[in-house]
């Protein structure tokens, strides 16, 4: 079985809409899919909760979600809204969501 990360780095709301339709994509055919918020993507967490976004709201439901790195929520000011997600707060690379872990796991890792 195909198993896939995507790792979103960007603040691009575009962008991760896109992140979410190819996840959802290939969780629907049978492939293992994860999704984790680095970077800049903290940052639309919020966002997403906010207007009930169906398609993050569809991902998170289907477990695909993994969590939100810890540091970068920090840095960019919104920690307190994604740690009240309930989503996990991702801090295993010095405070920041490695990818290591799934790559040793034979996850392919598509970061955007």
């Amino acid at each position: 079985m195909a198993k896939v990360l995507f790792y979103g780095m960007t603040g691009e709301k575009m962008c991760f809409q896109h992140i979410l339709l190819n996840a959802l994509e290939l969780h629907a055919s049978g492939t293992e899919v994860r999704i984790i918020f680095e970077g800049a993507s903290v940052g639309l967490v919020p966002i997403f909760e906010g207007e009930n976004n169906l398609l993050y709201a569809k991902a998170r439901e289907a477990g695909l979600i993994v969590g939100i790195c810890l540091a970068c929520s920090r840095a960019l000011g919104v920690y307190d809204e994604n740690l009240a997600t309930g989503l996990p707060m991702l801090d295993d690379m010095s405070g920041h969501a490695g990818m290591g872990d799934y790559i040793r796991r034979g996850y392919e890792v598509i970061s955007m």
